[in-house]
């Protein structure tokens, strides 16, 4: 854990876990929770999808690998992360996706590190419910997709970074109970104000002729 950043940018919570393990769920539960002191960023919205991984799917169509760290558009992610935390607007930026605790871009920003961890057979059930009932996808192609390539990108890139965490929280909990845990670590810093400017310094008024 590096601490607690200075007043001049916010601090930043990277909750990372594989899919469907729960990490969104907190991370927007946190947001919903304190609107007004928590900015939350997704990275599921800065893959890229020209310059990205490419793979080939189960039915052998070139698709983008969303399963690969290097598909993200890092730089962008940067530059997410420290205009939200420099905006003076929030109290706490929350950082989550698959790769939060992967991408240097985040993990280099990060005050706190947390890992959603949920036994794979649950995610992948939460994943077939939501290809089901949400998007209306076929079952069948993500169970492939899954065990052609999915399975072995979890392994590869999002299960070791549990490693880095600070804060391993039960993705088969309720949000409560998972918010609970995480206020542990960033409770203090909710609970303080938020500076938008600086706070005055003497050598400021200094006459100059």
């Amino acid at each position: 854990m590096t601490g607690v950043a200075s007043w001049r940018t916010a601090p930043v919570l990277a909750v990372a876990g594989g899919t469907a393990s729960g990490k969104s769920t907190l991370a927007e539960a946190l947001a919903r929770h304190h609107p007004e002191t928590v900015g939350l960023i997704h990275l599921d919205d800065f893959y890229d999808r020209l310059r990205g991984v490419r793979t080939m799917s189960a039915i052998g169509v070139e698709i983008l690998d969303w399963n690969h760290p290097a598909s993200m558009d890092e730089a962008a992610v940067a530059e997410a992360v420290d205009e939200m935390t420099a905006s003076g607007q929030y109290r706490l930026v929350v950082v989550e996706g698959l790769f939060a605790l992967a991408l240097p871009a985040v993990t280099e920003r990060a005050t706190w590190r947390v890992y959603v961890d949920t036994p794979d057979d649950i995610r992948l059930a939460r994943k077939i419910l939501r290809k089901i009932e949400i998007l209306g996808q076929d079952p069948g192609l993500a169970l492939r997709n899954y065990l052609l390539s999915g399975r072995e990108r979890h392994a590869a890139h999002v299960a070791p970074s549990r490693s880095l965490a600070d804060l391993v929280v039960d993705g088969t909990e309720d949000e409560f109970v998972m918010i609970a845990a995480v206020l542990k670590l960033v409770g203090p810093v909710l609970a303080e104000p938020v500076r938008a400017e600086p706070a005055l310094d003497a050598s400021d008024f200094r006459e100059t002729a």
